[in-house]
């Protein structure tokens, strides 16, 4: 069989779905459409086929946009899949709408609302006739958390039949391993993820400012690449001693390793944060938002959760963690990778996913049975 996947991205598309990508090249030729980065070359080396397709992630230009489905139609005409598999936005409404003319198996990931359904108004009616159109005849629509599962149920644009909610993309526990929590003498604090307002980066840097103010001795590095213009903010605090910026990571695990807690006050509308789940699989507390897609990673005494958009909120739970004992901190790290192993164990959402892919198959090979 042939199965085409479409991204925007080729890092999340080699950090979190690999080992699902493995799984289908077992039986499957498999073809990557999505621009061109350093991760193309490993998902190549895995076996993937590549496709170089420029998808403008944040842009609402509509001659881009046009060109993006006009590539999706070659591309299925040119490849003819058995199967598509669609991640974020905008291949999953133009790779959709592509999918429904053409008549091709598809399935869907929703892996976050966006801005749009954030903001609301003109922009979330936009976003909903367009995801109505392009997910009518999905074969599997797969949501990382029941809220955005619910969301578009109620919107009418999936269905109760076609929606498979998945505990977000697993997490690798053999790769994430439970390490010995640090005895560090200045407490670190550690936020991986995209350095983006929605993400709550403005609040975590308030918060952090705020403790050193009150004289706590802590730290915070942050990881991971611009989303928006940041850049100059990061440059002026650095020299203010509290933070280091160290830019995109193909490895994290050593920096997770390395610090006490993580901290993550994401309110975008997460479909499941992935560093959540890597950092607690490594045996450390959390510190996140009480939203869909991050709450999820907390059980009680494995972490904090602070209320979205809330400086006052976020600080409470920095100085409530950094005043708790190490002995106890490494107890909350170690229930939250036990968590980790009942819930989100990446093995279990590859089995659902290829099951849930794979469904009419496996049912018309029962009946011949």
């Amino acid at each position: 069989m042939r199965i085409v996947i479409l991204a925007n991205d080729d890092a999340g598309l080699y950090l979190f779905r690999k080992e699902l990508i493995i799984e289908l090249l077992k039986e499957n030729e498999v073809y990557i459409a999505l621009p061109y980065g350093k991760f193309v070359d490993p998902l190549a080396e895995l076996g993937c086929k590549f496709i170089d397709v420029r998808v403008d992630r944040r842009g609402m230009n509509p001659v881009a946009d046009l060109k993006l489905l006009n590539a999706y139609f070659s591309i299925l005409a040119e490849v003819k899949p058995s199967l598509v598999i669609t991640y974020t936005i905008k291949p999953n409404i133009y790779g959709g709408w592509a999918c429904r003319v053409k008549r091709t198996p598809y399935a869907a990931n929703i892996t976050g609302l966006g801005t749009a359904f954030e903001k609301g108004g003109l922009l979330k009616l936009l976003a909903v006739f367009m995801y109505k159109r392009a997910l009518k005849k999905a074969k599997a629509v797969f949501f990382e958390n029941a809220a955005n599962r619910d969301l578009f149920v109620r919107e009418k644009i999936a269905t109760e039949e076609n929606a498979c909610v998945l505990n977000g993309a697993g997490v690798n526990l053999e790769r994430f391993s439970l390490r010995p929590y640090p005895d560090n003498a200045t407490f670190k604090f550690l936020y991986v993820g995209r350095v983006m307002k929605e993400k709550g980066v403005d609040a975590l840097f308030e918060a952090t400012r705020r403790l050193i103010r009150e004289g706590v001795n802590c730290f915070l590095d942050v990881v991971g690449r611009f989303e928006e213009d940041y850049e100059e903010t990061i440059r002026r605090l650095e020299p203010e001693g509290w933070l280091r910026y160290l830019g995109f990571q193909d490895d994290v695990r050593p920096f997770i390793e390395a610090c006490d807690c993580f901290v993550s006050p994401s309110y975008y509308n997460e479909g499941m944060a992935n560093a959540n789940l890597e950092c607690a699989a490594s045996g450390r507390p959390l510190i996140t938002c009480d939203a869909p897609g991050c709450r999820e990673a907390v059980v009680e005494g494995s972490g904090l959760l602070c209320k979205p958009k809330d400086v006052d909120s976020l600080l409470d739970a920095m100085r409530k963690i950094v005043s708790t004992p190490r002995e106890e901190r490494a107890k909350m790290g170690l229930l939250g990778r036990k968590h980790m192993e009942t819930v989100f164990d990446k093995k279990k959402v590859v089995e659902t996913t290829i099951s849930r892919l794979f469904q009419d198959e496996n049912d018309a090979r029962l009946r011949d049975d």
